[in-house]
Formats: structure tokens, C-alpha cells, sequence
């Protein structure tokens, strides 16, 4: 079979796919043509001409000099160097913005192939600290897959780097030091939602008097659009302070040091989400509000919606009562000039359409999680033995990774893997049990350990999905395909 150093010897002539370069990925830079190959079990990006600072092997052939070098973050540096249109930019101040987390640094081609055929900004390299510990990755590992992917495909639109969820001040700065361009800052630590259940008089003991913010709303009404009218009163007032209060205060607190004018050029997101208590549209309007009034600018907002968003599934709730709250809390992201922000939108298509409706085509959406679960659909379809083994490990660490994540999965209802053909295994990722159990144990699967400290089953697996890496690539096209499908199912309300 043909490789890079017979289409090198051949002048760089002839399809690039015979050769096993990816054809996309042929770009010139000076004498240098710089290009993606498939070599054996890896990828390496190959450099045919004078040296522009790959470092790799250097070789000749036929009488031109090459370099064949490895993907790492030096060699991404380069290429984010060389070539910026892989490396990340500021996309949340268009009009529409896509996040879809790559956990596994092997779906952003298949992102890439689905997001072609839309007008949302991607974001391809999207993670939280929490993943990055589940899944033994780093920010730079997760920045350089996005990279290379964009280089592979030859990606040219320009796509964003978020590092997602973060909590302090010491993980921003990190992520934005290596070019992330926007941070989600997780501001759940500093809210105190036990005040949501006080008794007044448990209220009235802890909140202590502000007369100005008291002045900015009391007695006053405010109109947000949609005929929606937000007005506030003492009882309301004090208890939302309480809960939000801390929160409003750290979130300027970062702002200023990190995003002001002057400091990091990223876009900036607040989540108010990772909690049980919806925000209700006036708690929205107050954190908007008192963010703005000290000076605050940020490019989206994700409150944290009624109903349950849990992972892998679709949403839990009444979608009538959604679609009400929904309509005032993108109303109050208009009246304030950002957009809403949907978090842990994997799988939920019955709120797609409405959601990009009620925003008016002005919206923020991350998805992450079902690209594992895609990938782990391949494992059933490919290589069954190693499904099912997989799957029994899953039942005996769920309990354990249940501790990072709300579900209310029923392992009663998961089908026992004994009992189903192969042929039927691919079924399990229809049902919502099923889904679960493997959704939320992919830290444990990703870094299980044999005795002689060998991974159980990292490294079968990513040899299985690079194999079938055109396969997984196509089903993930089609998989996220379908979710911005529905997003812009009511465009046509959109506003030119």
C-alpha cells in the first residue's frame, strides 16, 4: 500500500487519498508543503520542503527534504503558528454558537462534517475540569485535537476553545494562557441555594440590608419584551440576594481580573446551571442586572432551566411549562444584550426546535457526552466481546460514578447483555437505562487498570475507533447532524 513517502517521491502528484494523506489537509506555507498522513496506528503531519520549525524525522526522498512529525503540542504550536486558521477564536459574539465537546479527542472531524452545512460558530475543543480527570486528558491534549482535526479537514471558518466549568481564578488563567478563547465560569460553589427552602423569618436572621440594591428594585417594574413585565418585592428580594449574592460578587471579581479590557481576549460565560433549583426568570433578570451594574460584560448566560437536563437522554418535564420560561428567560437575554446558553443539551431533541424559536435564532448550545456514547455504540456494532465485557465493568462502578452526576437511571431496566444476540446489542443505546449506565461510567472505563498496570480497556478501544475511524466519523456526522437539524427547525421566525 501506498504512504506519504511515495506521494512525496512522486512530487507531492497524483490523489492525496491514494497515498493516505488526507486531502484536505494540503496547504502550502513559503516552499513548504505541509500536509495530514495516516501512519499506521497514528496520524503524523508531514512537511515537505525547507524546515518551518516541525520537530520529527527528518528524512529525504527522491531528492526532497521532509520532515514526518508526531501530533504533539509542540508540533501543534507550530501549526496553530503557521496556519491560524486552526488555532481557537472568539465565537460567541455571533448570532448563533455550537459547542460540541470531543471527550475522547476523535469526534471533531464528524463535528466539522456537521457543522459545514449550518451558519453556527463550532466550538470543537470544549471540556470541564471534571472531565479532564475522568478521562486522564489535559487542556492542551484536548486544544490540539481540535487542532489537528481542523487541519485534517481542512476546516477554514474559524471555531472556538472553552474551557469549560471552571471554578477558580488558577484554572481560567491556565486554560487562557494556552489560547483557549473562552472560559464558562461555574459559579456553583459561591451560590447558596439552602436558602431557596428558608423560612422567612430563617431569611430575614441571615440577610443583611443593602439600601441600594433595596433602591434599584423595590417598588419598580420592569419590562423585558414578550409583554412580560418582572417586578420585585421585599420577601423575593432578600431571598434571592442570599442565594446569589456571593455568586454576583465572584463572578465581577474574575471578570475584572481576567476579562476586563486589557486582560485575556475570550469571550466570557456565566453558569448559574450546575444546581437542583431551576432559576426562576426574576432570579435571571437580578443576576443579569447586578452584573451589569458593577460593570460587568459577558457573552452568554446559562441559567438553569425548569424540568431535568440529564445526561444521555432526552429532556424530563413538562415542555409546555419549558417553552413559557423559556420565551421570558431569552426575552431578559435581549433585554441585556447576550445569549442564552443551553447546557447538557446531548439528546434532547424534543427541545431543540422550541429552544431555537423562543431565542429567535440567538442562542448558545453544548452537547458532549452522546459523542461517547456514539463511540461506544461502534464498540457494540464492531467488536461485541469487547462491549460486553465493558458493559458488566459499567454495572460494577456505577454506584461509584453516579457520585459526579444527577440521573435517576434504573439498572432494573437495563437488559442483561446475557441474554441479547449481537445483532441486538446496538438496541441498548435506544433505551434510557442503558444509555445511562454508560454515559456517566466513562472516567472509570477510560482508565481502568490491569494488575501490571496496563489499561483494561483504553487502549483496545482506541485501537478498535481508529480502525473504524471513518465509520465513527459518519455516525457522528448524522448523530450531532440531527440535533442542529432540529435547532434550526424554526428558523423561519428568525429575524434577518
Amino acid at each position: 500500500m501506498k504512504n506519504y513517502l511515495d506521494y512525496i517521491k512522486e512530487g507531492c502528484a497524483g490523489r492525496a487519498e491514494d497515498f493516505g494523506i488526507y486531502p484536505e489537509s494540503v496547504n502550502k506555507t513559503g516552499d513548504t508543503t505541509v500536509m495530514m498522513a495516516a501512519d499506521g496506528e497514528n496520524d503524523v503531519i508531514v512537511a515537505v520542503g525547507p524546515s518551518v520549525g516541525f520537530a520529527g524525522e527528518r528524512g529525504c526522498a527522491a531528492g526532497r527534504e521532509y520532515t514526518a512529525a508526531p501530533l504533539t503540542w509542540e508540533n501543534g504550536c507550530v501549526l496553530r503558528r503557521l496556519f491560524p486558521f486552526t488555532a481557537p477564536v472568539r465565537v460567541l459574539e455571533s448570532k448563533r454558537s455550537f459547542g460540541a465537546g470531543d471527550r475522547l479527542g476523535i469526534a471533531t472531524p464528524g463535528h466539522i462534517r456537521a457543522i459545514r452545512r449550518y451558519d453556527a460558530r463550532p466550538v470543537f475543543a470544549q471540556q470541564s475540569m471534571r472531565e479532564l480527570t475522568l478521562t486522564d486528558r489535559s487542556y492542551k491534549d484536548i486544544l490540539d485535537s481540535a487542532s489537528f482535526a481542523v487541519f485534517r479537514e481542512g476546516y477554514r471558518d474559524g471555531y472556538g476553545a472553552d474551557g469549560d466549568h471552571l471554578k477558580t481564578a488558577d484554572e481560567i488563567r491556565a486554560a487562557l494562557s494556552l489560547g483557549y478563547s473562552m472560559i464558562t465560569l461555574d459559579c456553583c460553589n459561591q451560590m447558596h441555594n439552602e436558602a431557596e427552602s428558608m423560612t422567612e423569618a430563617e431569611v430575614d436572621a441571615r440577610y443583611i440590608p443593602d439600601p441600594e440594591t433595596e433602591k434599584r428594585y423595590l417598588g419598580k417594574s420592569f419590562g423585558v419584551g414578550e409583554g412580560v413585565t418582572l417586578t420585585f418585592d421585599a420577601p423575593s428580594l432578600r431571598r434571592m440576594s442570599l442565594v446569589y449574592g456571593e455568586m454576583i460578587d465572584y463572578a465581577a471579581e474574575i471578570y475584572f481580573e481576567l476579562f476586563a479590557p486589557g486582560k485575556y481576549d475570550a469571550d466570557f460565560e456565566i453558569s448559574i446551571d450546575e444546581t437542583t433549583t431551576p432559576t426562576s426568570p426574576l432570579e435571571h433578570f437580578f443576576v443579569a442586572n447586578e452584573l451589569r451594574v458593577r460593570g460587568v460584560r459577558f457573552a452568554t448566560l446559562a441559567p438553569r432551566f425548569v424540568g431535568e437536563f440529564q445526561k444521555g437522554v432526552d429532556y424530563i418535564g413538562n415542555l409546555d411549562e419549558l417553552q413559557k420560561q423559556m420565551r421570558v428567560h431569552a426575552a431578559i437575554a435581549r433585554h441585556f444584550g447576550y445569549k442564552l446558553s443551553l447546557h447538557s443539551g446531548s439528546d434532547k431533541f424534543s427541545v431543540f426546535t422550541m429552544y431555537g424559536r423562543e431565542t429567535r435564532g440567538n442562542f448558545h448550545v453544548k452537547i458532549c457526552g452522546t459523542n461517547w456514547l456514539e463511540a461506544m455504540k461502534v464498540a457494540a456494532i464492531k467488536e461485541p466481546a469487547l462491549y460486553r465485557e465493558i458493559h458488566r465493568f459499567a454495572l460494577e462502578v456505577f454506584a461509584e460514578a453516579k457520585k459526579y452526576y444527577h440521573v435517576t437511571t434504573d439498572l432494573s431496566k437495563v437488559p442483561d447483555i446475557d441474554g441479547l444476540t449481537d445483532g441486538e446489542l446496538p438496541e441498548l443505546f435506544t433505551q434510557n437505562n442503558a444509555r445511562q449506565l454508560i454515559h456517566i461510567t466513562y472516567g472509570p472505563i477510560l482508565t481502568a487498570k490491569n494488575a501490571d498496570g496496563s489499561t483494561r480497556f483504553r487502549e483496545r478501544l482506541y485501537t478498535l475507533w481508529r480502525k473504524e475511524r471513518e465509520f465513527y466519523t459518519v455516525d457522528i456526522e448524522k448523530h450531532v447532524g440531527r440535533h442542529l437539524e432540529l435547532l434550526y427547525g424554526g428558523r423561519d421566525g428568525w429575524p434577518e
